[in-house]
């Protein structure tokens, strides 16, 4: 929605404005401004497109989360870099179902920008992996699904793994 210097600016102005009303006396005022600045700072952190589009994959609607990715003009001005690796991870979610060429491509490009959580990052690899098994590079993908593994902590990706597993045994 804002691009995010445009939030840093917001929270800013809201912080000076909640330190005015705190000198002037008026303390709820400014503990509203305080949290009100709140909300932009998580933003920035957190881009609001995003958050949508994740909920829409959450409910499966693939059509509804990349509306939502599209509101997103230029990733690299509006995003910061983690931001950035979400974004093209979600795509790589979506695009995995038609073109696996392209899915690559946005998995790859994620795990370069980063991302924060241990499990997103397994399932990217894990992807990456099953990409790379259907192209017939098994040692890459044996390599990936052991990188996978480590990264599952909670073994909540056994299954897929211990299942590619088996299936590169075919090949």
């Amino acid at each position: 929605m804002f691009n995010k210097n445009i939030k840093v600016v917001i929270a800013g102005l809201l912080i000076a404005a909640a330190i005015w009303q705190f000198i002037e006396g008026e303390i709820g005022n400014g503990i509203f401004l305080i949290l009100l600045s709140g909300i932009f700072i998580f933003l920035y952190f957190k881009n609001e497109m995003i958050l949508l589009a994740f909920l829409r994959l959450r409910k499966q609607d693939f059509t509804g989360a990349k509306k939502w990715l599209d509101k997103i003009k230029d990733p690299e001005k509006a995003l910061v870099k983690k931001q950035q690796g979400y974004y093209w991870y979600l795509h790589g979610l979506m695009v995995s179902q038609t073109n696996i060429t392209q899915a690559e491509k946005f998995f790859k490009r994620a795990l370069k920008l980063g991302l924060s959580m241990d499990h997103d990052l397994a399932m990217a690899k894990l992807n990456l992996a099953g990409i790379a098994m259907t192209k017939r590079r098994k040692r890459e993908a044996t390599t990936l699904l052991n990188e996978a593994k480590k990264l599952d902590k909670h073994g909540m990706m056994n299954d897929q793994i211990r299942m590619m597993k088996e299936q590169m045994k075919k090949i």
